[in-house]
């Protein structure tokens, strides 16, 4: 088998992290998914609380798949999961604008420390005034903005063709 590669999937509450990795795992998803019991009920029923871990082999190459929690108070989790990492996802609602203000924390924070290969996934690009990959790479001033692709992260292929475009970046 090829090279291994460890990618940490990170990113605001809500930005699909999870359903990103349970999507195109060919394991069964390791999840500490626990019930909300605070304000944050009200979007959704449960919220990783340590990581999710998946992997999946694309082009002969094992990607080992580290999924953060998104909420604030869990943060410690990015620098346990981020240890040698080979490369970042850092997923950002397209329709959360308030998302942005994270991920731009998130993205320095774990880039600052080693330049990792890394792209911005805008996922729910679907979804009621979505802001488009450019605009999201204009707000987190990432420069090329073909660093920031969009994704659905419920369907099989559109995650597949994010991971053949790390991939290309990553040695």
């Amino acid at each position: 088998m090829g090279k291994t590669c460890k990618v940490v999937v990170t990113g605001a509450f809500n930005a699909g992290k999870s359903a990103f990795i349970r999507t195109i795992s060919e394991i069964p998803v390791v999840s500490t998914e626990r019930r909300i019991t605070d304000d944050l009920a009200r979007v959704k029923e449960e919220t990783t609380v340590a990581l999710d871990y998946g992997q999946v082999t694309i082009g002969g190459r094992m990607f080992h798949l580290f999924g953060t929690p998104g909420q604030v108070r869990f943060e410690f989790m990015w620098d346990i999961l981020s240890k040698e990492a080979d490369a970042l996802l850092l997923l950002v609602d397209s329709t959360d604008r308030s998302s942005f203000t994270v991920a731009r924390r998130i993205l320095r924070r774990l880039r600052g420390r080693r330049r990792l290969p890394f792209l911005v996934v805008a996922t729910k690009q679907d979804g009621r005034r979505a802001v488009p990959p450019e605009e999201i790479a204009a707000a987190l001033g990432i420069q090329p903005p073909s660093f920031v692709v969009p994704c659905d992260a419920r369907n099989k292929q559109s995650v597949r063709t994010v991971l053949m475009q790390l991939a290309q970046m990553v040695r």
